[in-house]
């Protein structure tokens, strides 16, 4: 690591966290190591924990095959066969928006907001594991997860100035609930277990999302099980008391399942609902005694699945009020703000490296926004307002 010695910078904090965290190299080592530029040898590098084990260069190469093959022998994926093709996703991309099998998303650049609504399968779930893997990619847990995890990089590399990302669902949400009972109670099959893993990549890639996270539990909402985890993932989260005036559909429910309790964890190591309710673990326990019940906007404001419950005379108001005002803060300030508060709790690794560390404060205060000619610390007080690059980063 040439940085100290040579570049008079601090190695990369990931770097840092790595040698001590990930590898558990003693401290004075660890600074020792991170002050030569010349680096450290193999014996010392095995002593110190840097490295597992050394070979020599001619055997080497087989070594690595020998431990490759080590791991894949403990892997649940099965040894041959074909698997699950993952075909192309179909989707079509419209000035406004692009549509999706499952997921749609409607962006509004004036407002810089941007809705996706996801939807609940629309057939019952298969009775058996072997009756899933025939679906293959068309089965819903996975499809729907393909499609939202495109949808979410759509969104950060291609609208980098929109704000808000509003999750809303649609659908039954018992159909829902049957599919994640399916994969909890085959958790061993490798297809089930490969698509619970890919659903915990996607919403950790949420999570670590810049981009303000809205949830809207409207009539008609789907937000059951995994889908729920979108709530829980949320900034902050809406839903409707009752009726709205001029809908004759139902007033709208949440309702947990076995996945909101284990199967995806934040980088944090907790669930969404551990992170959320941090102050009092028995909350988490108390909202698990009503897995499978569906929650009417109280008693889910009360268990503290959502921020606010509203009725109908105060929903439109209160939700455009709120987009509003986010889309007029500074990005830059919302990127750290968001990054800092989604991950309360213990520190991991992971945390540390991508998530509240990578918009830590310094590097606020460093950006144009802030400190620029026209930024909010260069004109606070003098009555002009700031001018933001709106783009999100």
């Amino acid at each position: 690591m040439p940085e100290v010695p040579l570049l008079a910078v601090l190695p990369g904090t990931g770097g840092l966290t790595r040698v001590t965290d990930k590898r558990k190299v003693r401290r004075d080592h660890a600074d020792f190591f991170c002050t030569i530029e010349e680096g450290v040898k193999g014996k010392r590098a095995v002593q110190w924990r840097l490295v597992d084990e050394i070979a020599p260069q001619t055997k080497l190469e087989a070594r690595a095959q020998d431990i490759a093959k080590s791991f894949a022998g403990r892997s649940n994926r099965p040894g041959g066969g074909p698997g699950v093709v993952l075909e192309p996703l179909k989707r079509s991309f419209r000035a406004d928006g692009v549509d999706y099998g499952f997921v749609s998303v409607e962006i509004n650049r004036a407002s810089r907001v941007a809705t996706m609504t996801l939807k609940a399968a629309e057939t019952e779930a298969p009775a058996t594991a072997e009756a899933m893997a025939v679906q293959g990619s068309r089965f819903w847990p996975l499809q729907i997860a393909r499609e939202l995890d495109d949808a979410i990089l759509h969104l950060r590399f291609n609208e980098t100035k929109i704000a808000a990302i509003v999750f809303k669902s649609v659908g039954d949400p018992l159909k829902a609930l049957a599919y994640d009972a399916l994969l909890e109670a085959n958790a061993s099959h490798w297809l089930a277990n490969e698509i619970r893993q890919y659903w915990k990549r996607v919403l950790k890639r949420i999570d670590l999302t810049s981009r303000t996270l809205v949830a809207l539990v409207e009539p008609g909402s789907c937000f059951a099980g995994t889908l729920a985890e979108l709530v829980l993932a949320a900034d902050r989260s809406y839903m409707l008391i009752g009726p709205m005036d001029g809908d004759n559909r139902a007033p709208p429910t949440v309702a947990l399942s076995a996945a909101n309790f284990g199967p995806y964890p934040m980088s944090n190591g907790l669930t969404r609902l551990e992170a959320r309710l941090i102050a009092d673990p028995q909350d988490v326990i108390s909202a698990k005694a009503r897995i499978g019940e569906a929650l009417g906007a109280e008693d889910a404001e009360k268990l503290g699945l959502v921020t606010f419950a509203l009725d109908d005379i105060d929903w439109s108001d209160e939700v455009r009020m709120f987009l509003e005002e986010r889309a007029g803060f500074s990005p830059d300030a919302l990127t750290g703000l968001e990054a800092n508060l989604r991950f309360g709790g213990p520190e991991t690794m992971e945390s540390k490296i991508f998530a509240r560390l990578t918009a830590w404060q310094n590097w606020i205060f460093q950006r144009p926004n802030a400190v620029g000619e026209n930024g909010a610390l260069r004109r606070y007080g003098t009555g002009v307002k700031a001018e933001f690059d709106m783009n999100r980063v």
